[in-house]
């Protein structure tokens, strides 16, 4: 595609993305459907344009009222995923000196929040619980996630698989935390790939992966998954449990469940049993109560310990929008808590790095159930033999961040019933 036509067409789909009508991925997705013509190079190039416009929104608008043109096509400018000769191959001779001008400013000359590009509402609480660290995970928060897969362990070897990505030209290596985790070297295509094809692989984060492991399901027990959405830690609970006993995926979103389905026949489990809800106290809910033996309550959040995948979250949560969802958190854990038998166990996960929806649940589901007794994540890690489970936990909580763990931003705490 010529530069120019590159550029009206990423600035176009910038325009688009930054209305904040849908999540950016969606908007993305549907003008790849809407101009079919583009070749990969061109959507790779459009979609990394749009995520490097998100994660540094704040600087790229700050540099872009010195320049001319419409707002997007200067956005797209700055941000452009691409060589600087090409884009400003596209450029008239004004546009070249902004953009040069823009290309020489200091770090050292930038405002903190042009440095950061956080709103201030989530700066705040991230500074007070980091300190000096949250530079540190404000960079990391400005790269692109890892590509990380969980070996299917019901069939498979973590190593073999290995061996048979690196000959498939797949760079990978082991994940440091995770035993069933290997983290890829760039984002390679994986549709086509014979693992992947047979079930031997899933996409997963290394941090997701560990908040299956925490469940610590085990062969014939009667298992849900209270919020399994697309299945990526369902289908980890069913081959720990050797696919053997019952395992509930329940999910208010049928939808979503239905994403589950291609997965689960790759999967070869057969203990799966996909359940559509209407609301945590649905009558199929309380018919299993005090009958399940383990529950996963990985809770509906703001989801912004994945702003390294998702940096549109930043700018289209709102901050009163977080006591609406702590409110739906502790409904659900509360129900989630009546399927349990004596000695069940709960383990309640958030993709979140606010107190709000992580600590302070926590604590007043303790305060409010004393027949549920916690137990410290830290146990549970050295029992697993996750290594250097010590620098994962905050207190008996499970606290993992990107910029020390190269995980999203996940937190889990753990209980068992008396």
């Amino acid at each position: 595609m010529h530069p120019k036509a590159l550029l009206d067409a990423c600035a176009e789909l910038v325009r688009l993305t930054l209305q904040f009508n849908h999540p950016a991925d969606a908007v993305v997705s549907r003008f790849f459907r809407d101009n079919r013509n583009l070749g990969p190079r061109e959507r790779a190039t459009l979609s990394e344009t749009v995520f490097q416009v998100l994660r540094k929104k704040l600087l790229f608008e700050h540099m872009a009222r010195s320049g001319s043109g419409a707002k997007e096509r200067r956005l797209a400018i700055l941000g452009f995923a691409g060589p600087r000769d090409f884009v400003k191959s596209a450029l008239n001779d004004t546009e070249k000196k902004w953009l040069d001008m823009c290309d020489s400013i200091q770090r050292a000359d930038l405002m903190s929040q042009h440095i950061h590009n956080l709103p201030d509402w989530l700066a705040r609480p991230l500074k007070e619980q980091l300190g000096d660290e949250f530079d540190a995970l404000a960079e990391s928060l400005q790269q692109p996630g890892t590509l990380d897969l969980r070996v299917n362990d019901l069939n498979e070897k973590r190593a073999e698989v290995q061996k048979e990505l690196t000959a498939a030209g797949i760079a990978c290596e082991p994940t440091p935390f995770s035993p069933w985790g290997l983290r890829l070297q760039g984002k390679p295509s994986l549709a086509k790939v014979k693992a992947f094809e047979r079930g031997a692989v899933e996409v997963q984060d290394e941090g997701s992966q560990l908040l299956a492991l925490l469940l610590d399901a085990h062969r014939g027990e009667m298992v849900v998954d209270f919020c399994a959405g697309a299945g990526g830690k369902t289908l980890a609970i069913g081959a720990a449990m050797r696919n053997t006993g019952r395992l509930y995926a329940m999910d208010t979103s049928a939808h979503r469940l239905d994403a589950l389905k291609p997965r689960l026949a790759r999967s070869q489990l057969s203990n799966v049993h996909p359940a559509a809800i209407a609301h945590e106290r649905d009558d199929r809910v309380k018919r299993l109560a005090g009958k399940i033996d383990r529950v996963l309550v990985d809770a509906p959040c703001s989801g912004l310990g994945t702003l390294r995948r998702n940096p549109d979250l930043k700018w289209r949560q709102k901050p009163e929008g977080i006591a609406d969802v702590a409110a739906t958190q502790t409904a659900i854990l509360d129900s989630a808590a009546r399927l349990l038998k004596s000695g069940g166990r709960l383990v309640y996960a958030t993709c979140s790095v606010l107190p709000q929806e992580n600590e302070d649940i926590a604590n007043a589901f303790s305060t409010a159930h004393p027949d549920f007794v916690q137990v410290p994540v830290l146990d549970e890690l050295t029992r697993l033999k996750v290594a250097n489970g010590q620098t994962l936990c905050s207190g008996n909580f499970l606290r993992l961040w990107p910029h020390r763990h190269g995980t999203d931003g996940f937190f889990a705490a753990i209980w068992v019933r008396k």
